[in-house]
């Protein structure tokens, strides 16, 4: 594994220990094979997340940009993700970057935002730096812990994840 092989998952939904939290170490696990290294559940930063000076939000950040997979997961707010996620997300501009794989992972309560991780969390990952393996994952939350509603998604993404973290790519 490059650098390590630090696997790291970055949930944005305003409720701790979410549905979202839960599909993306699921998704970390099956890509890594392994627990994620890190797990940031924004939710519990609290006003930390507002305060750029914070020294626990700065460690957290140049710790998920240092990792080799990152599962970034959101909710799907109109249309689009958190802005939890992106007063996180923000951070980055200018700063550390993101330097591994990132996955952008959405949940929605139907099909109707099926393009949004691709649409909205997709292009702002690729330009904090991070190279997205594969179609942005989206999941409908009634399904989050359903394997078959990850299968497809798996079975062509993992090929791509493994090589990388097995420094083959």
């Amino acid at each position: 594994m490059p650098s390590g092989g630090r696997v790291a998952v970055v949930v944005g939904n305003p409720q701790a220990g979410s549905r979202t939290l839960a599909a993306a170490a699921y998704v970390a696990r099956e890509l890594a094979g392994t627990e994620p290294d890190l797990v940031v559940d924004l939710t519990t930063l609290g006003a930390d997340l507002l305060d750029w000076a914070s020294p626990e939000v700065a460690d957290l950040v140049g710790q998920v940009g240092k990792a080799d997979l990152v599962v970034v997961a959101s909710p799907t707010y109109k249309g689009t993700y958190t802005g939890l996620l992106k007063l996180f997300l923000d951070r980055f501009a200018g700063q550390t970057g993101l330097t591994g794989l990132a996955v952008p992972l959405m949940l929605g309560a139907s099909d109707a935002h099926a393009l949004a991780p691709e649409l909205a969390l997709r292009p702002v990952l690729t330009e904090l730096g991070a190279t997205v393996p594969g179609r942005g994952l989206y999941v409908v939350d009634s399904r989050h812990d359903d394997p078959e509603a990850y299968a497809a998604w798996l079975a062509a993404t993992r090929p791509h994840v493994t090589r990388y973290l097995q420094g083959e790519s």
